[in-house]
């Protein structure tokens, strides 16, 4: 049997593949530090990519509002100043809002461990003295009640001893410590610039990597993956506008109903809470969690308060907010959510958290895609299949 020499090309690829899966496979410690290497050289670029992206977002909000082409049109000079002043913009604001929550944030949380300190000290005899009303009658209940003690000034102690042994440790690798705090340093000023550079040369950038792609791809493929990227991008910068824009609009609902209703630490609740409303579906359960703790603690009548004022917001946030803000800027069920979150953060924390959505997302429309070609391609419409 003679083989066509496209057969030949594949059986040759397919024996190359295997030999290189059967290499790593043997030699896996060696890929793993190889990749490691190779991944801790690409960092800066890698982190520079991902800043790039977060800031372009808003940036284009602030060039297509503030530069519209109606109103920099003949003038050479405002569309030369265009993107420059917009990432400036962009970038003193970021900092700006950073600042403005560092300034509030850190002098509310000395404020609030110093009351947390007393407050407990103050909520452990009432505990105490609620056990001895409901289980006076269980001895052993009781004893272990009785035991219960609470010394702030030890636990201060004990911290103060825990970073002072610290700042020993520290201190005997002073070398070590100096050479991570200058490579954190280093790779993030690469990282930045390079993100301005991506973004005050992203047209070039572009227009070079579809040089390349279609002087190595098949025209069709080349215009499909184009698509892909297109769709990749619009996903997770929707997604990205829509959470942030939710999370802002959730803590400051926080903050103003518990002022009104004169509940502790409204502000710095509210703050965590937006930062956690973050990770969807998730997020401001654990923001919430905090929150009743710390009322718990002042007083235990306030908290169900909180509790139940959350569980309203909630029910506004999922069923008034989020459709609209984030809405269907995803395209993606309710349970594929609940899955892409789940599955991100096994996998990856947080961060998996906040990037499966986006990324299952884009899979999700990529096969409902290759769903109605391959329908489309049988003569079956969408309104068959639903009548069988």
């Amino acid at each position: 049997m003679e083989l066509s020499n496209n057969t030949v090309r594949k059986i040759r690829g397919l024996i190359v593949f295997t030999a290189l899966i059967t290499a790593c496979l043997w030699k896996y410690d060696v890929v793993v530090k190889a990749l490691a290497f190779v991944f801790h050289i690409i960092l800066p670029f890698v982190l520079g990519g991902a800043i790039a992206f977060v800031l372009n977002v808003p940036m284009n909000f602030v060039q297509r509002n503030l530069f519209n082409e109606n109103r920099i049109k003949g003038k050479k000079r405002m569309q030369k100043l265009a993107r420059p002043v917009s990432m400036l913009i962009v970038i003193f604001g970021v900092l700006g809002i950073v600042g403005i929550v560092m300034f509030v944030l850190i002098p509310q949380l000395g404020t609030t461990f110093a009351n947390l300190g007393a407050s407990i000290q103050e909520f452990i005899p009432k505990v105490q003295k609620w056990a001895e009303d409901i289980f006076h009658n269980n001895q052993e209940i009781m004893e272990w009640v009785e035991s219960l003690e609470f010394d702030w000034n030890k636990i201060m102690e004990t911290g103060i001893n825990f970073f002072k042994n610290g700042a020993g440790s520290v201190l005997d690798s002073t070398i070590t410590a100096a050479m991570s705090i200058v490579s954190g340093i280093t790779t993030f000023f690469i990282a930045f610039v390079f993100a301005v550079y991506i973004l005050l040369q992203k047209e070039k950038l572009g227009l070079q990597a579809k040089k390349v792609l279609f002087a190595f791809v098949k025209r069709g493929r080349g215009e499909a993956a184009l698509e892909v990227l297109s769709l990749t991008y619009n996903t997770f910068s929707s997604f990205l506008t829509g959470q942030c824009v939710e999370a802002v609009i959730l803590g400051s609902m926080f903050v103003v109903s518990m002022a009104v209703l004169r509940l502790p630490y409204a502000l710095l609740i509210g703050i965590v809470i937006a930062f956690t409303a973050l990770i969807p579906i998730f997020g401001a359960f654990v923001g919430c969690a905090v929150g009743v703790f710390m009322i718990f603690i002042e007083d235990p009548f306030k908290a169900m308060i909180f509790i139940v004022l959350f569980l309203v917001l909630q029910q506004v946030e999922g069923n008034l907010i989020y459709p609209h803000v984030v809405g269907n800027s995803v395209g993606l069920p309710s349970i594929w959510v609940l899955a892409a979150v789940s599955v991100g953060g096994s996998l990856m924390g947080v961060v998996g958290m906040l990037i499966f959505i986006p990324i299952v997302s884009v899979v999700y429309a990529l096969f409902r895609e290759v769903v109605y070609l391959k329908l489309k391609q049988r003569n079956i419409t969408p309104e068959e299949v639903e009548k069988i």
